[in-house]
């Protein structure tokens, strides 16, 4: 699967998702950096067939409303260590590419991942 972390998110998650089999990049590796608009990585993630992997709401009412980004995961585990939240991903990346099959958005809870039907 293709992802494209948001700057939220600790940029380790590449490695972490890169390792597991995945295709990861951060906003940290585009031009703009963590500073890349909302609407740049939206248009981005939908070049590139890319899931986006946000905290941001904003992400969360754009799919909803206009279905841009067309996947999203998005993360409701509040203030967690970075540690932590990689494990999380570590430990729930072999069901995602099902669920992702199955529905356009996922949310990641601490202890489970909720899957959004199409």
């Amino acid at each position: 699967m293709r992802f494209l972390i948001d700057a939220q998110l600790p940029v380790k998650l590449v490695d972490v998702l890169n390792g597991l089999g995945h295709d990861a990049t951060h906003t940290l590796h585009l031009p703009l950096k963590n500073s890349t608009p909302d609407g740049a990585i939206r248009e981005l993630s939908e070049k590139e067939e890319r899931i986006v992997i946000s905290k941001d709401t904003d992400f969360l009412a754009s799919h909803l409303i206009n279905g841009i980004p067309r996947k999203l995961l998005i993360v409701r585990t509040g203030n967690i260590k970075n540690r932590v939240l990689l494990d999380i991903f570590r430990a729930h990346h072999g069901v995602l590419e099902v669920y992702f099959e199955q529905a356009d958005l996922v949310e990641m809870h601490p202890t489970e991942l909720v899957v959004h039907k199409r």
